[in-house]
Order: C-alpha cells, then sequence, then structure tokens
C-alpha cells in the first residue's frame, strides 16, 4: 500500500508513528469499506517497463491456487522459448495457447503478422465464450492492438460477450486509449533501468 507523501518521514518516534499509522488504517478501512461489488474485471497491463506478462501470470496463478480455470492465450511470442509455460501447463485447470511468430522486426511480413493475430483471437473467442473460465490473460494483445492488426472496437465487442465474472488481463505495450478507458484497473509499467543498457543479454530465469 502506497503512503500518504504527507504523512510520509524517514524516522519518528514511536508514539507519532502510532497516530499516523492510525490515520493510514481508518483511511484504507474506509476504502475496503465503500467496495461492496464484485464483477469480472478487464485489466491492461501496459507501459515500457519489464514485468508485465510476469504480473498477469502472478494474478494466473492466484487463480489456479483458488481451484479455478485460467486460459492463456499469447499473441507474439511464438518464436519465443517461454519457462513460465512449461509451467503452467502441468497445473489442473490451466490451457496455453502460443500462436505467435515473434516480433514484428523478425517477421517483416504484416498480412502473415494479422493472419497469425486473427489465428489468436479466434482462440480468445473461443475462450471469451467458455461460462466455466475465471480469467482469460490476452499476453501481448496490445502489440497486436498498436500495430493495427485487429480494431480496437472489436476486441472490445469480443470482452461484452463474456460471462460476468470472468476476469480479463491484456498485456503488452502500446495498450489503445479505448481499451485503457473500458479497463476496470490499469497498471502502467515503466522503465528506470534495465540490464540491456549496461550491455548484460537476457538471462534463463530472468527474460525467459
Amino acid at each position: 500500500m502506497e503512503i500518504d507523501p504527507k504523512i510520509k518521514e524517514t524516522s519518528m518516534d514511536t508514539d507519532t508513528h502510532k497516530r499516523r499509522s492510525a490515520v493510514v488504517k481508518a483511511a484504507q478501512e474506509k476504502k475496503q469499506a465503500r467496495a461492496t461489488s464484485t464483477k469480472g474485471l478487464l485489466m491492461a497491463i501496459t507501459g515500457p517497463g519489464k514485468g508485465k506478462t510476469s504480473s498477469a501470470l502472478g494474478m494466473g496463478i492466484r487463480v489456479v491456487g483458488h481451484g479455478q480455470k485460467l486460459a492463456v492465450v499469447q499473441f507474439v511470442k511464438g518464436a519465443m522459448q517461454s519457462a513460465e509455460r512449461e509451467v503452467f501447463v502441468k497445473l489442473p485447470g490451466v490451457e496455453w495457447h502460443t500462436i505467435g511468430d515473434g516480433f514484428t522486426w523478425n517477421t517483416q511480413d504484416r498480412d502473415a503478422d494479422i493472419a497469425t493475430a486473427r489465428r489468436a483471437w479466434e482462440q480468445a473467442l473461443r475462450h471469451l465464450d467458455d461460462t466455466s473460465l475465471a480469467m482469460l490473460i490476452l499476453d501481448e494483445l496490445n502489440i497486436v492492438l498498436a500495430h493495427g492488426y485487429i480494431p480496437v472496437e472489436e476486441i472490445l465487442a469480443g470482452f461484452s460477450r463474456r460471462h460476468p465474472m470472468m476476469h480479463v488481463v491484456v498485456t503488452g505495450r502500446g495498450a489503445p486509449q479505448a481499451l485503457i478507458d473500458a479497463a476496470d484497473l490499469v497498471s502502467r509499467i515503466e522503465s528506470v533501468k534495465h540490464p540491456f543498457q549496461s550491455g548484460i543479454k537476457a538471462q534463463a530465469g530472468v527474460e525467459f
């Protein structure tokens, strides 16, 4: 939980800390008291920083931990080895589909990229019609939208057909404003420092 900057200090005595902690606790309890409804959430995780897919899969593991069904459709990463996939496909109640040809700077074929994106979206639509599914993760769908392979209006219309309690998580940099406006939760991951900048290559267990 983020502490209100107005009450943040590097050091304070015990009594001051106790009083200010009580203020934070009361504010948090007030927020929790106002939150009384539940629904299937549309969530977008975007931004230039590392960790968008990892964040989505963290929620995915919670779904599995609750004994619920999870589906993952990857739109871009088909040409890449995925250690996460090796773990998730062994878990009960998980379906994982990698339907991508790699990054656009490698494929260099817009028509083929559009056709591949369409195949992945058709798979996503099948999951959106599954009334037993708890969460659908659409990994790198934002890349598809940013390149205009599928209109965002079509994607949002597809989301509207899901059952009321299904959560949908969309990852990838460059989330379009229409998706951000429609989403219930939006997280933007910024890049402060990355090992690539120091000439350190991608490593197993960190990047893949």
